[in-house]
């Protein structure tokens, strides 16, 4: 692997709980085509991983980058107690803690490890609109871009020097003052912390050439928006962005396609663009969603369920399955769910501490088993 300080975190929501088992297919699994009479897909459509296991005949681009050894899939992926709500199984995700109400998300959390002193602002950057709970952390400086092409602050003012002047009195407006009340301060510096953001971001997209034709959609320009920050080296380490939704209660085989199609050729696009600058070896994507769905469909999808599945992909790991499949078996089902065995949150210990290099237990709150997902020196 190459150099430790230009790593970084590339973390993709895939957001309404992701169908694992039409993600990753049990083909020759007569339990799964007796559960799925109208939406499972067969031997032919998908394509083949290892004689028994194929991906969605959508993830072409998935299925080359894992024959390049590039992606890890993660199987049985839950936590104690599964919560089939989207609102508290996504909390619980984004904040490590599945028993109670956390006051701050754990890639947040992340970022004050790495940057205890905010030296830079940037350190942590979500594509899209607002700020993700899990980025979320008291004091912590997060950036969130929704088009870095248009990114910048007061980037709609016409004319150099108006837009100068604009700038010089926001800088005034929000600089630091003797006497302000506690919100007058924490105002000044989040405006003060968004001023120097949007500048350093700024370059990133003017600076930025490649020979990569990425697709016109959300999450393609999320990922060729990542790029362009990568590329540039101002030192962020945490890319957030998110893809959906896939909440496919009816219309499970065209919705799923659909979404499936889109993230994967926008993969192969961001990763040839991370092999075309020589920068594939120092990049992790994690793929996660709240929960999975249940085993057997309702008509035309599928309902709130466990025991689903992440992946990693990157030119670092090893590639392969993590974790073992859960059975579909009547007795090992919890109550019409793929039983989880394998806690999230060891991916998360993984990433943090083999990958990034933070102490895993100040971010997680206690020690999790780790994975074996990385390629030694």
């Amino acid at each position: 692997m190459k150099d430790e300080n230009r790593r970084s975190l590339v973390v993709i929501q895939l957001s309404g709980g992701n169908d694992a088992m039409n993600t990753v297919v049990p083909y020759n699994d007569g339990i799964y085509h007796d559960s799925r009479s109208a939406i499972h897909l067969s031997e032919e459509e998908v394509i083949d991983i290892d004689g028994s296991l194929g991906f969605h005949p959508e993830m072409g681009a998935i299925k080359n980058l894992w024959d390049e050894g590039k992606v890890s899939v993660i199987n049985g992926v839950g936590y104690p107690i599964p919560n089939r709500s989207h609102f508290r199984s996504m909390d619980i995700w984004h904040t490590a803690e599945s028993e109670s109400i956390a006051p701050d998300g754990w890639l947040g959390r992340t970022i004050r490890e790495m940057d205890p002193n905010h030296k830079n602002v940037v350190t942590g950057v979500n594509f899209g609109r607002g700020l993700p709970r899990s980025l979320h952390c008291k004091g912590v400086p997060v950036a969130s871009v929704g088009d870095l092409e248009t990114y910048g602050l007061m980037s709609d003012i016409q004319g150099s020097e108006n837009r100068d002047f604009a700038l010089s009195f926001f800088s005034r407006l929000y600089g630091p003052h003797q006497g302000r009340d506690v919100i007058l301060e924490a105002l000044g510096e989040n405006g003060i912390n968004a001023m120097i953001g949007a500048d350093i971001l700024s370059s990133a997209n003017s600076e930025y050439s490649s020979n990569i034709e990425y697709d016109d959609n959300p999450i393609s320009n999320n990922l060729k928006d990542i790029a362009k920050v990568i590329f540039s080296d101002v030192g962020t380490k945490i890319y957030y962005a998110q893809h959906g939704s896939f909440d496919t209660h009816a219309g499970e085989l065209i919705n799923h396609a659909k979404l499936w199609k889109d993230l994967s050729v926008a993969l192969g696009d961001f990763f040839d663009d991370l092999k075309e600058h020589n920068r594939e070896e120092d990049v992790t994507v994690l793929l996660f969603s709240e929960f999975g769905r249940r085993i057997e469909d309702n008509g035309s999808g599928t309902d709130h369920g466990s025991g689903g599945n992440a992946f990693l992909l990157g030119g670092s790991l090893k590639g392969g399955f993590y974790g073992e499949l859960p059975s579909l078996e009547l007795s090992e089902q919890v109550e019409g769910d793929m039983k989880y065995n394998n806690d999230f949150r060891s991916i998360y210990a993984t990433l943090l501490d083999q990958w990034l290099g933070v102490d895993p237990m100040p971010v997680l709150g206690s020690n999790y088993e780790q994975h074996d997902f990385f390629r030694k020196g």
